[in-house]
């Protein structure tokens, strides 16, 4: 039996439902979210309500619910917490949990965008062009490296929250004098888009798994229309990132594509919303943590789907009395 853990599961109802259908017979699925009202809570095997990740308890109080349902994984559907869970995941393994994120470090990466553009600048990758001041950023449109328009984002921000697309210098400097935290500035990308879910082996620490997908249209942070596809470049592109990035377990890849080269631009080290294709398709990530939980191995199964199948997003409704909330 594989029991698992989802935390601050909020809308993430489909995804819910995956792992309850595929561990079906091999163990329970628990969710938590500090809202009794999350949609995705009503899917689970059995739901609780819990602080916000910022209690100074929030930890003891996961480690509890592990221990009283029996957990052997958790993971977190949201971006600021899987810092957290990287944190504290020695505590989970003593306990025999197992977080299924990558490290801490990898994780401080994915998060800081800055950092992620140093990152990949340093090995050589191509992505697009970044600054994190806006000093930096003049210097660069004086020597004609970058011009307007260009995209502003919070530096540490998911979601696609405070993202604008800038279109003058003073409309620039208007929104980093407004900001409420700190931002980089990236240069405009008017090409497709392309995303990938990728699983690492938590025991072997090999890439097993990729998934790709060209994005249609987006919305609410996330694409809501794609379409799947292959591309040998860009599945040795992801094979050769994942590694020396040190992702482990499950992880949601952005990509630029211009001029036939793959710029990579951002890492969700998590499951991500557009899961839901690529298991549509077949790539059954589920199993793949069952093994691994189980301490078993999983085989290498690289663009093992089929083109041309889409997927397109639809908003639908949970309703409960009040005396059936958690």
């Amino acid at each position: 039996m594989t029991n698992l853990l989802f935390t601050s599961v909020g809308r993430r109802v489909e995804l819910i439902n995956i792992f309850r259908q595929k561990s079906c017979g091999h163990g329970t699925v628990v969710a938590v979210d500090n809202a009794n009202t999350a949609p995705a809570l009503y899917s689970a095997d059995f739901a609780l309500t819990v602080p916000l990740i910022t209690n100074e308890n929030y930890i003891d109080i996961l480690l509890d619910i592990c221990r009283r349902h029996d957990i052997h994984g958790v993971t977190t559907c949201i971006d600021p917490e899987i810092t957290l869970l990287s944190q504290h995941a020695g505590r989970f393994e003593k306990d025999g949990v197992c977080v299924l994120h990558s490290p801490a470090d990898t994780v401080e990466i994915c998060f800081d965008k800055f950092r992620m553009y140093s990152f990949l600048v340093d090995q050589g990758y191509d992505t697009p062009l970044s600054f994190d001041s806006l000093a930096s950023f003049e210097s660069a449109e004086k020597r004609g490296d970058i011009r307007f328009p260009v995209f502003v984002k919070p530096r540490t921000g998911s979601g696609s929250v405070g993202i604008e697309k800038i279109e003058s210098h003073s409309q620039l400097v208007n929104y980093l004098s407004t900001a409420r935290c700190d931002s980089i500035i990236q240069e405009y990308m008017q090409c497709e888009e392309y995303d990938a879910d990728v699983y690492v082996d938590l025991v072997t620490k090999k890439l097993v798994s990729t998934f790709t997908k060209k994005k249609l249209s987006s919305r609410l942070g996330g694409a809501d229309k794609t379409v799947s596809c292959k591309a040998p470049a860009l599945f040795e592109l992801i094979e050769d990132f994942v590694h020396r990035l040190g992702i482990v377990g499950p992880a949601d890849i952005d990509f630029f594509k211009r001029d036939g080269r793959y710029f990579i631009s951002e890492v969700n080290p998590r499951f991500g919303g557009a899961y839901l294709h690529a298991h549509a398709c077949g790539i059954n990530f589920p199993k793949l943590v069952r093994n691994n939980l189980n301490g078993q191995p999983n085989e290498r199964e690289i663009g093992n789907y089929e083109e041309g199948v889409y997927m397109m997003m639809y908003d639908s409704v949970i309703f409960k009395r009040s005396d059936e909330l958690c």
